[in-house]
C-alpha cells in the first residue's frame, strides 16, 4: 500500500525508538541505528541534537513529512492563539491521513496516505483524495462503499496493537469515524514520548 514499505522502519532505527509501537519494528531486535556506523552513536547528545531528534521523530510519526510540509504546519501553529506545541499536535492530528490511521481503517500512517490518495475516503459524503486535508470538529470520515471489503481495511480493523483514541468516534460496522474534537498532546496515543517543546526550540534557533 505504500512506496516506503521496505524503508519506513529505518526511521525507527535511526531514532532508536519504536515510534509507531508496531510489533514488527526492528528496534525490538536491534536498538542501534542502521548502517555500518549505527552501533557507534552512543555519545551524549547536544541540545541541538535533542531538538533535531524531537523534530525528526514527530515528523516521521506522521509518515515522514517533508521539511517544507512540516515547517508550513509549524508556521500555522505559531499563528494560532494558545500554546504552540499543543496547536502543532492538533494540526497534525487533523490531517485526513492521520484521522484514517487513528480510526484503524488501515494499519500504518503510510498506508493511510496512499489510501486517501487512491480515493477510498469521503468527508461528509464527499470524496477527498488529499492526505493533508484538514478535518474539522464534527466531520464524518468514511471508507467508500466499494472499498470496505479491501483486505487492508479488514485486517487493520482487527489489529489489537492499538485502540481508537477518544477524540474520534469510530463505527467499524459502517466504516465511519466522527472527528469529535481537536486533541492535545496528552490525548494522542503516541507509542513514544513526543516533545513538541523541543521542536519549538529547534525552529526558534534555525
Amino acid at each position: 500500500m505504500t512506496k516506503r514499505t521496505s524503508a519506513k522502519y529505518k526511521l525507527d532505527r535511526r531514532m532508536g525508538e519504536n515510534i509507531w509501537g508496531r510489533a514488527k519494528s526492528p528496534v525490538n531486535r536491534r536498538e542501534y541505528g542502521p548502517g555500518q556506523h549505527g552501533q557507534r552513536r552512543k555519545g551524549k547528545m547536544s541540545d541541538f541534537g535533542l531538538q533535531l531528534r524531537a523534530k525528526q521523530k514527530l515528523k516521521g510519526h506522521y509518515g515522514d513529512l517533508t521539511e517544507k510540509q512540516f515547517r508550513r504546519i509549524f508556521a500555522e501553529a505559531e499563528r494560532q492563539r494558545g500554546d504552540t506545541g499543543e496547536q502543532l499536535i492538533g494540526l497534525l492530528e487533523r490531517r485526513l491521513d492521520a484521522v484514517v490511521y487513528r480510526a484503524k481503517f488501515v494499519a500504518t500512517i503510510f498506508a493511510a496516505r496512499q489510501f486517501v490518495n487512491h480515493g477510498h475516503v469521503t468527508v461528509n459524503g464527499q470524496r477527498v483524495n488529499i492526505p493533508s486535508y484538514s478535518v474539522k470538529e464534527g466531520d464524518v470520515i468514511a471508507v467508500r462503499d466499494k472499498s470496505k471489503q479491501l483486505a487492508v481495511v479488514l485486517e487493520s480493523v482487527g489489529l489489537a496493537e492499538r485502540d481508537v483514541p477518544d477524540y474520534l468516534e469510530a463505527d467499524h460496522s459502517k466504516m465511519t469515524a466522527t472527528f469529535v474534537r481537536t486533541p492535545g498532546l496528552s490525548d494522542v496515543p503516541y507509542a513514544v514520548v513526543m516533545e513538541p517543546n523541543l521542536v519549538i526550540e529547534y525552529y526558534a534557533q534555525n
